[in-house]
């Protein structure tokens, strides 16, 4: 099968056989003449996707532990006022079907859990401070 791919206003003809592919001619794209047809008329858009926990700023003296990486969290294994030491696993995040684990930073007492079982958190959201 041949296809023509454009990449970079560049296009690419393209021959693909099972087991290997050929470059076959390479073009550059021409600034094209306004469409005579009219445009289609737009989908409707699509429903937005459900917020993300929303971020909270940690308060002095408190060290944030901050997600690593976007995903749900799977479970929270720590309350407020608990003892932690730097290393004690802090919660469990799920993200592209595998489940990491969160550790706290350092050594102090949870001040806060800003999250809960089933939350969906983003890059950088914090999860707990610890003081």
């Amino acid at each position: 099968m041949i296809y023509n791919v454009t990449i970079n206003d560049k296009v690419y003809e393209v021959e693909v056989e099972k087991g290997k592919a050929n470059l076959i001619k390479t073009t550059a794209v021409v600034a094209a003449a306004p469409a005579a047809a009219p445009a289609p008329a737009a989908a409707p858009a699509a429903a937005p996707a459900p917020a993300a926990a929303p971020a909270v700023a940690a308060a002095a003296g408190t060290t944030p532990v901050n997600s690593p990486m976007p995903g749900t969290i799977l479970d929270v294994k720590v309350a407020v006022g608990q003892a932690v030491k730097e290393g004690e696993l802090v919660c469990i995040l799920e993200a592209m079907k595998m489940e990491n684990e969160i550790y706290a930073p350092c050594s102090g007492s949870v001040a806060q859990v800003l999250v809960s079982k089933g939350a969906t958190v983003d890059t950088g959201t914090p999860l707990v401070t610890i003081s």
